[in-house]
């Protein structure tokens, strides 16, 4: 006896499967580096917990830093510039105003990012996107091409400004004893109540603001125009006939992208910081999350793959509200908004809890999306970017 594999979606009515499958992906490797700095707050000044030296220590350090660090928001980046492409048809099936839609989106997005940094943790990325996302609606009819090289050209540009500021010095040295000591202040603050969480978060805003400025956020645009390209394209949505070109994705990203993720892990990863080696990884993450997708393209197109898909989606479907629950969570286990663990957990635990928190938000995202149109989150931000009341639930 056989069973035939579950059937595709058809996408010409249905959400694309393995957008939400890609997107969940993303929010996973997310987790697993954002995680690191909650239970923490030494990575934030340049250096390692002191607490956890060991080898087990160093080695998880290690694998989290060549597998995930700089290369899982580049892929959460590529799909919200491919989602701007859906958006973009969604208004005109609707006979909307894209721009009015999308700016009041954005508005809202920015609000939730400003809360979640606030509140709860200051590296997010949501209030980045929304500034971006204003560049993304000015540049949104740009063909493919014209895309693919801005982001190309910005890439290079801001390599080159990190390289050239490694080598001229500008950058110092990580004064270990200091560090020590703004790491230690930093875990006082964030383990002791709400007050005083929020005021770390506030005295460390422009460092945060730095950061984002000159690596995260011109990053963060180039996947975005590559994800405008490629909704262009509707290569996600028509992966089938690309498959040669997924191929060549993945022969170059993984030796390429590995061999700058080898070098960025070598050096300490985000926590050390070593501007050239921050460089390399500029040019060559954004290959190594391009051969992710490839891969994971090819694989969804598979029974077995398709089957992942289907548990993925759901968690990609409620993304945002995901994304902010994951920090809640962590708030509640590390900081004083609840246990106050911080400092008290090993990077293995850190890896193997977030490991548990993506399962049960992926499992509770099945369950909810089985009796409800939207996650909550999305259905306030559906609401707020149509103007309308969606339907709550699926029974409505």
């Amino acid at each position: 006896m056989t069973t035939s594999a579950p059937a595709r979606p058809d996408t010409a009515t249905r959400r694309i499967l393995d957008v939400d499958a890609l997107r969940g992906f993303a929010l996973f490797g997310i987790l697993v580096v954002n995680i690191a700095f909650f239970a923490t707050a030494y990575p934030w000044h340049g250096i390692d917990d002191p607490a956890y030296a060991s080898g087990v220590d160093d080695a998880v350090r290690w694998v989290v830093a060549l597998v995930f660090e700089l290369k899982f928001y580049l892929l959460f980046s590529f799909l919200f510039g491919y989602s701007f492409t859906l958006q973009t048809d969604s208004a005109a099936r609707a006979g909307a105003s894209f721009r009015a839609r999308m700016l009041r989106r954005l508005a809202v997005l920015f609000v939730l990012g400003a809360a979640h940094a606030l509140l709860f943790f200051h590296g997010d990325i949501l209030t980045t996107y929304a500034v971006l996302g204003l560049v993304l609606l000015a540049m949104r009819r740009v063909g493919p091409r014209t895309a693919m090289i801005t982001a190309v050209g910005l890439t290079v540009l801001v390599a080159s400004f990190i390289a050239l500021a490694s080598l001229s010095g500008a950058v110092p040295a990580t004064d270990t004893a200091a560090a020590l000591a703004a790491g230690q202040r930093s875990t006082a603050a964030l383990a002791g109540n709400p007050a005083t969480v929020i005021a770390e978060h506030l005295r460390s805003m422009p460092q945060m603001l730095g950061a984002l400025a000159g690596l995260q956020a011109p990053a963060a645009l180039a996947a975005f125009l590559v994800g405008l390209a490629a909704g262009k394209r509707r290569l996600l949505a028509e992966a089938h006939r690309h498959r040669r070109a997924l191929s060549i994705v993945q022969l170059v990203g993984y030796p390429v992208g590995l061999a700058g993720a080898v070098v960025l892990a070598s050096t300490g990863g985000t926590t050390g910081l070593n501007m050239a080696a921050v460089a390399l990884t500029v040019v060559t993450a954004p290959l190594l999350s391009a051969a992710y997708v490839a891969t994971l393209l090819r694989f969804f197109g598979t029974p077995s793959g398709h089957r992942v898909a289907a548990a993925l989606a759901p968690a990609g479907r409620m993304a945002l509200t995901n994304y902010l629950a994951q920090s809640v969570v962590c708030a509640v286990v590390f900081t004083g908004w609840g246990f106050g663990l911080i400092g008290d957990v090993s990077p293995l635990a850190a890896v193997g809890l977030a490991v548990v928190i993506f399962a049960a938000q992926a499992v509770v995202s099945a369950r909810w999306l089985a009796a409800h149109q939207y996650g909550p989150v999305e259905w306030v931000l559906r609401a707020a970017t149509n103007a309308h009341r969606p339907r709550w639930s699926r029974a409505a």
